[in-house]
């Protein structure tokens, strides 16, 4: 009936219409769309940052990245996943070794695409695999994410010391050819990645809920990346990466991610199945 009022929302309802509000403001205030993101996995982190921030509320939260932009740029770390490793799935490398690199060689120049591309990790770990083909050379490799500042660490090529025996069993298992260690320095607990390896790599924002193709590639790689998504921008984002491929390029997701029941499954064949690797049909 007119002016009844519904009964009071659950704590969990509430903070789920707060969110809603918050990502569409933050939209709107900076352009950067999470609106789409599963929400799981905002729950939690927006949960993370409201601890962080000292916030009682989402709208508390909101309130303070409305209207102080220097903290929505420390808060892009939660709402953006930053976690990775180099060589991380080494049989994934592998098949990279395998599958991908003799395809890319009958090219006489190649352009490959790290989507979500994170601190770094995935992008100097291809760049060594293509060194040690033979192929980085002649090959581009575009690294992009949504968060400028994980772009400019992953830019940096400097990573903890600490994470370099993970680091290099890692390469080991995905059939490196030497010591891991032959491509950095160390100073300072640091491990700096040889500049050489970086002079091929384009470093750019992008996001997948917004923006658009920029190249023509033969490879993509968006590893672990999809799985914060929600359908409908999981679609998007492959159909992104469709437009960009090459006929019979390749594409590469993550252990976690298929195209199985997306949008555009009948646009790829597979060709690797547990590691995820597929290559566009038409």
């Amino acid at each position: 009936m007119p002016g009844m009022v519904r009964a009071a929302m659950t704590p969990s309802e509430l903070f789920d219409l707060e969110l809603g509000v918050l990502l569409e403001a933050l939209y709107r205030r900076y352009h950067y769309d999470f609106r789409e993101y599963a929400i799981s996995s905002l729950r939690r982190r927006v949960r993370q940052a409201m601890d962080r921030f000292q916030c009682d509320s989402v709208a508390t939260l909101q309130h303070r990245l409305l209207h102080e932009p220097a903290l929505f740029t420390q808060a892009m770390q939660y709402f953006t996943v930053q976690v990775s490793e180099m060589f991380r799935d080494p049989d994934y490398f592998r098949v990279l070794r395998e599958q991908v690199v003799p395809v890319l060689k009958t090219y006489p120049s190649c352009k490959i695409w790290v989507a979500g591309c994170s601190t770094g990790e995935e992008v100097w770990s291809l760049a060594i695999l293509l060194d040690e083909e033979g192929l980085l050379e002649r090959t581009v490799l575009y690294a992009t994410d949504i968060n400028p500042e994980a772009v400019a660490s992953a830019e940096a090529g400097v990573f903890a010391l600490d994470r370099m025996a993970q680091f290099s069993r890692s390469y080991l298992a995905a059939g490196g050819r030497g010591s891991l260690s032959d491509y950095y320095t160390t100073a300072y607990n640091g491990a700096l990645f040889d500049r050489r390896l970086k002079r091929n790599i384009v470093f750019a924002d992008h996001s997948l809920a917004t923006d658009a193709v920029f190249s023509e590639v033969h490879f993509v790689s968006c590893r672990n990346v999809l799985i914060y998504f929600k359908r409908s921008l999981q679609d998007r984002a492959v159909s992104l990466f469709h437009e960009a491929l090459v006929h019979r390029g390749f594409l590469g997701l993550g252990s976690k991610e298929s195209l199985q029941f997306g949008e555009h499954a009948a646009d790829f064949e597979v060709s690797s199945r547990a590691q995820r690797l597929y290559r566009k049909i038409a």
